[in-house]
């Protein structure tokens, strides 16, 4: 890998990783173009995703802040027996909607049957196809995701104003989570984690929206939702990818210098999502991912049929899903 192509992933990993476009997905379409796709890219999508995950932290830092003074605020009221599940505040509800929202994460690591792999490994089995057909229908699911989140804030927002004339655009809709909130948005993470070209933080503000909170509010929940699990997702496969053949041939330099890039530009993508979001500019997203989903299956279509990559000429092999060995 060369720099350059490490620079371009950065940018592609730091913007797409917050904008509701899907960083799997785009980060599986620019490797098909470059011809560096596969499973022996898995370190460096890992530490791409490290990069994301210091921008997050750095835009969100107060958030943070105050929700780790808070827990411990609440384990002490625990054990004193203050603790009030209805006289939670906002930091308070955000943690334990946090909480019960990661639960689903554990349905990963069921054993799919008469297979060695668990539920987890379907991500792999995709990213690593040398086409894009389950990218490209994900990207179109993510569309129209985004879509019926729109079609639902508007919905949320005059049936608040009905009730509270005059208020401003971002105090419409609820602030805070229920456990069905948390569990469906933990659910659509799932969803997420599985297949490339499903955005995370696209379809869990769009569930969200569905759900009646505050967009704002719920963009906010998914990028602190997200954290923790990136770095479950980083531990479990930094440690599968330098156990690999592959990891003992890690590319330092290329590598920091793409983690770099991506903490840089996924830090201005937050801004600017939140800016989308504000401003009611959104179907530009609906309307990009359906775009480039409909012309990946074309690409698909055509790259079965001549069976090369397009863009490389490179054979495309027998085997289109190849299922991890171990």
């Amino acid at each position: 890998m060369t720099i350059l192509d490490a620079i371009i992933q950065g940018i592609v990993q730091g913007l797409t990783e917050f904008l509701p476009v899907s960083s799997s997905g785009h980060l599986a379409i620019t490797q098909h173009i470059l011809g560096v796709s596969g499973e022996g890219n898995l370190f460096f999508n890992v530490m791409l995703h490290i990069g994301t995950l210091v921008a997050v932290v750095a835009f969100y830092h107060k958030l943070f802040w105050n929700l780790i003074k808070e827990f411990f605020r609440m384990v002490g009221d625990i054990f004193t027996g203050k603790f009030r599940w209805r006289e939670m505040n906002y930091e308070r509800n955000l943690i334990v909607m946090l909480i019960i929202g990661l639960i689903p994460l554990f349905l990963l690591f069921i054993p799919i049957p008469g297979t060695d792999m668990k539920v987890k490994d379907l991500a792999d089995v995709f990213s690593a196809s040398p086409i894009l057909i389950v990218t490209a229908v994900s990207l179109c699911i993510t569309s129209a995701l985004l879509f019926i989140g729109i079609i639902c804030n508007k919905r949320n927002s005059q049936r608040v104003f009905r009730h509270l004339k005059g208020s401003s655009a971002d105090s419409k809709g609820r602030e805070t989570y229920t456990v069905f909130d948390a569990l469906c948005v933990g659910l659509m993470q799932v969803v997420a984690a599985l297949f490339p070209g499903i955005s995370r933080s696209g379809s869990t503000l769009a569930v969200g929206e569905m759900r009646g909170i505050n967009k704002q509010k719920a963009l906010d929940y998914t990028f602190v939702l997200g954290t923790p699990a990136i770095i479950a997702a980083a531990l479990l496969e930094g440690v599968d990818a330098i156990k690999s053949p592959e990891g003992l041939q890690i590319e330092w330099g290329p590598t920091l210098i793409g983690v770099a890039v991506s903490a840089v530009v996924g830090y201005l993508a937050i801004w600017i999502f939140k800016w989308f979001l504000k401003t009611d500019k959104m179907m530009i997203f609906v309307v990009y991912t359906a775009v480039v989903g409909v012309a990946l299956i074309v690409v698909s279509v055509m790259e079965i049929a001549s069976g090369n990559n397009l863009f490389t000429g490179a054979p495309l092999g027998n085997n289109l899903f190849p299922v991890p060995v171990g």
